[in-house]
């Protein structure tokens, strides 16, 4: 399966009649926060393929345009404190950042605690029908210690570091940390998880184990 991730910065080679031969073969988009609603909705029209979206802490409640306002990008899925089934892959979404100031979609690392707690029956009801709680977690920042950065404004949260240890997904696309040098690492590694830094964009193939 192949996925388009996105966040935090706008191309025109997305937002343009272009997408729609360039991802011609995107069976599934993902948006990890901090993009305009009117970006995802293009990709909801050209592409014709689900676009599950959660929101960045620079994401306005309401958006203005001249078709009226939005609060979500038009025929996109909302996974925030979700968890849902799509093309087969279990996912589930948190939106927003470490509060360092006053503003929407920032929480506490202990209100992000109890939002991943939250989730928890619906992961243990997935073992239980599905043989495996997550197959992919997406997020607007990264897990603590692992991708984040040191000022306060770019702390991970620790709560997504005890999902992935529990829930094993195979993959995490996050965004809320900029890539400006080339050189800087995209992905690692955390145990059963390739965490994935989607600054701008990122075409990924996902490979699974699945029945």
């Amino acid at each position: 399966m192949k996925v388009l991730s996105l966040s935090d910065k706008t191309f025109d080679l997305v937002y343009s009649p272009a997408a729609r031969e360039r991802f011609a073969d995107v069976d599934l988009v993902l948006g990890c926060g901090d993009l305009p609603y009117y970006y995802l909705e293009y990709l909801v029209d050209q592409l014709n393929v689900p676009v599950l979206f959660v929101r960045g802490n620079h994401d306005a409640k309401i958006e203005y345009a001249e078709h009226g306002e939005r609060r979500a990008p038009w025929g996109a899925v909302d996974l925030h404190q979700r968890v849902v089934r799509q093309n087969g892959l279990l996912l589930a979404g948190f939106e927003g950042c470490v509060r360092y100031r006053r503003g929407p979609f920032m929480y506490t690392q202990g209100q992000m605690w109890w939002k991943v707690l939250g989730v928890l029956p619906r992961l243990v009801w997935n073992l239980l029908r599905h043989g495996g709680m997550l197959d992919v977690l997406v997020t607007h920042a990264p897990p603590r210690h692992l991708g984040d950065r040191p000022d306060w404004a770019h702390n991970g949260f620790w709560a997504f570091r005890f999902l992935l240890w529990l829930a094993r997904p195979a993959y995490h696309f996050h965004g809320h940390i900029h890539l400006d040098d080339r050189s800087e690492e995209r992905q690692m590694q955390y145990r059963a998880t390739t965490i994935v830094n989607t600054y701008g964009y990122l075409e990924s193939e996902l490979e699974l184990e699945k029945e």
